[in-house]
């Protein structure tokens, strides 16, 4: 069974922490502050591999934990940098981060190679060296390293495919990928649909084309009837669609049945799920051709071609006994090229990648874009009550994670870079006075507005 949906957990790894040392050696005076850096905490990072089909691995781990920076040591010896985690994943996988400091994210790995840093590592502290300076000549603290990014993912497997078989179940798009290609899908007397999709290679002479066996869907799909959703997942890569018609269908299900009304139930939902499935170029494959007299399927393809117009090919297919595979198998390489070429028929960029998508006469977009966040205070004041103040913000918040509240003087200097970023003088514009209350992250802080900076 293909496993195309996953949830899991990635932490990267937290820096290591600076350290508060001074050289201590015979016969060296003032030796002077000599802590070293923490190392950078290892960072999660999703690699798309080619070798792998499906999201099944993910059903047995879900938690993925990056390593952790190193501690620096005295003699100004630097933590090691923690280990990098490589999480493999098929080609066509979407992720999208749900919950944790990553929500909202989003990646699509597509070709192979491909690398997403879904969770950075935090960084790691300086040392006291760094602290040095004429008037603080032997500093006795140094920073801590921040946790890295963490939160939950959704991994979802959409198949790169270049054609698509839809149809109702039954409708026998499992024996045309058969004839088509070398896949062997379930193929059986009686009547059942297929569980999972299916891919399978048409070998042209100068190239190859892969074809999904998209499950059968049936009407409310895309509302979730079903598999509906899961399935029709499938079809959104793809470059072009067989829709595959059983061409006696009173014969196969029964009863009577209305090929017309099947052909507008898939149709009707592949538009519901997505308005660009419905822009998708067309070949309408009339499966079981063997089951009807000729003179009614020449009827038929007459009355197909009359219906969906020149733009849509109309082939008479048996799966049984090969007629008109070929034909099918040729259009499929013909028609297939020239979208990849010059993109779909219809003015559509289904099948090209994010970096080709150009309007006609744009500029050429670089390789790489950079983006810059707008500067931000990375702080509001709060007034709690009368006498009381409370300081949030992301970046305040890291800023006092980075100290030991019960050392003196990384306190001093804590509430120097409080001054310089300018939370004191946001308080006082709140009202702030000498002796109120006021909390960070927690902590309770005593600052003094008089007090020179």
């Amino acid at each position: 069974m293909l496993h195309d949906r996953a949830r899991i957990e990635v932490k990267a790894g937290a820096g290591g922490d600076g350290s508060a040392s001074f050289r201590r050696e015979a016969h060296v005076p003032r030796g002077g502050p000599d802590g070293g850096d923490g190392g950078r905490g290892g960072e999660v990072v999703l690699v798309c591999d080619d070798s792998l089909r499906d999201l099944q691995s993910f059903r047995r781990k879900a938690h993925h934990r990056a390593g952790r920076g190193g501690n620096g040591e005295g003699a100004l010896r630097h933590g090691a940098d923690g280990e990098t985690l490589v999480v493999r994943v098929p080609p066509g996988t979407q992720v999208q981060g749900v919950e944790g400091e990553v929500e909202g994210r989003r990646w699509d790995l597509l070709a192979a190679g491909q690398r997403a840093v879904v969770a950075k590592g935090g960084s790691g502290g300086r040392g006291n060296k760094r602290f040095a300076n004429p008037t603080r000549q032997a500093p006795r603290f140094a920073e801590r390293g921040l946790s890295g990014e963490e939160g939950w993912l959704q991994l979802q497997l959409k198949l790169l495919a270049d054609v698509g078989l839809v149809g109702l179940p039954n409708a026998g798009k499992s024996s045309l990928l058969a004839r088509l290609t070398r896949a062997t899908p379930k193929v059986a007397s009686y009547p059942f649909t297929t569980l999972s999709p299916a891919l399978g290679v048409l070998e042209g002479e100068e190239r190859q084309l892969v074809i999904a066996d998209i499950p059968g869907l049936i009407e409310g799909a895309s509302g979730g009837a079903g598999l509906g959703h899961d399935f029709l997942a499938h079809v959104e890569r793809t470059r072009l669609l067989v829709h595959v018609l059983d061409l006696a269908p009173e014969l196969s299900a029964g009863e009577e049945a209305d090929a017309v009304a099947n052909h507008e139930t898939i149709e009707h939902e592949l538009a519901a799920h997505d308005e660009r499935l419905a822009r998708l170029p067309r070949v309408l494959a009339l499966s079981k051709a063997d089951l009807v007299p000729p003179e009614r399927t020449a009827e038929a393809i007459a009355q197909w071609s009359e219906r969906l117009g020149a733009e849509v090919p109309v082939l008479a297919t048996s799966s049984a006994t090969g007629a008109g595979v070929q034909e099918l198998a040729a259009e499929l390489l013909r028609r297939v090229p020239a979208l990849a070429a010059a993109g779909s028929a219809d003015g559509s960029d289904a099948g090209v990648s994010a970096g080709e998508r150009m309007t006609e006469g744009e500029p050429e977009l670089a390789e790489h874009m950079v983006f810059r966040p707008a500067a931000s205070s990375g702080f509001v004041v709060e007034r709690v009550a009368a006498g009381s103040f409370a300081v949030k913000g992301r970046g305040v918040e890291r800023l006092l994670a980075r100290y030991d509240v019960e050392n003196e003087d990384a306190m001093a200097y804590l509430e120097g870079r409080l001054r310089k970023i300018g939370v004191l003088r946001a308080l006082e514009a709140e009202g702030f006075q000498a002796g109120d209350d006021l909390e960070i992250a927690g902590v309770a802080f005593e600052l003094d507005p008089d007090e020179p900076a």
